[in-house]
């Protein structure tokens, strides 16, 4: 439910706005992977958690280039 609620909130944004919400998105990915690397993170799920959010920005942008919503 929760992932849904987030894909709704994407369709309501632009195109600038998915954009800045992916490079933000990559950014704490980086951050995410250096903490697990350097073995200070706690919750290694958040890890999985922000590629499926960046897989599902990806998709509206895509979706949203071939004019299927």
């Amino acid at each position: 439910m929760k992932s849904r609620k987030y894909l709704e909130s994407l369709s309501d944004k632009s195109v600038e706005e998915l954009n800045t919400e992916l490079v933000t998105t990559k950014k704490e990915l980086f951050n995410l992977r250096f903490q697990n690397a350097t073995n200070q993170l706690d919750n290694t799920a958040r890890i999985r958690e922000v590629r499926k959010n960046i897989a599902r920005i990806q998709t509206v942008m895509t979706q949203r280039a071939k004019g299927l919503s």
